[in-house]
């Protein structure tokens, strides 16, 4: 079973081991050895979650699998046009089991009880072809394509966005 929950400081070292490149396309942006130790100072002041931003660790089995994060897209100026994008990663070991899409499915129920937004967008690489299947099982509906929106990869990549709405 897939649970979400805050970082303890112990389990800041997960972000030091992350795969590279070669091992999780998709998921890397530049994180290196030794990250933890910048994420120290944003961990002790808040755990990683605030009004308008988060990140929570994706635990299986008293394991730690992956994260998610979400942050506030504003989508016009009085503060109920704000939208909630978020973002998922699972440890390439833990992938291909429905770990990723019971934690976005999860996320989704967690920011929908905790946030007044009527909105959480999801943006992925229009080639993460799992990450749209996944997204689509947690009940997220396809809206389009946002072109040359990501660099990433040493170019700039499509983007398909997927949104849920509270009333859906």
């Amino acid at each position: 079973m897939v649970t979400l929950r805050p970082f303890t400081e112990a389990e800041l070292g997960y972000f030091d081991d992350l795969p590279g490149y070669d091992d999780d396309p998709y998921s890397f942006y530049g994180f290196r050895p030794g990250t933890s130790a910048h994420l120290r100072g944003p961990w002790a002041e808040n755990q990683f979650l605030s009004d308008s931003n988060g990140m929570l660790a994706v635990v299986v089995d008293g394991e730690v699998i992956g994260d998610v994060q979400f942050r506030a897209l504003p989508y016009g100026p009085p503060p109920m046009s704000n939208a909630l994008n978020i973002g998922i990663r699972v440890l390439p070991a833990y992938q291909g089991n429905g770990h990723g899409t019971a934690a976005q499915a999860a996320l989704v129920e967690y920011l929908f009880a905790t946030y007044p937004v009527h909105r959480i967008d999801a943006h992925t690489d229009i080639t993460n072809r799992a990450e749209q299947r996944s997204l689509e099982k947690a009940g997220f509906t396809r809206e389009g394509v946002v072109r040359g929106a990501q660099w990433r990869d040493g170019r700039y990549n499509d983007m398909v966005v997927y949104s849920r709405l509270r009333t859906d």
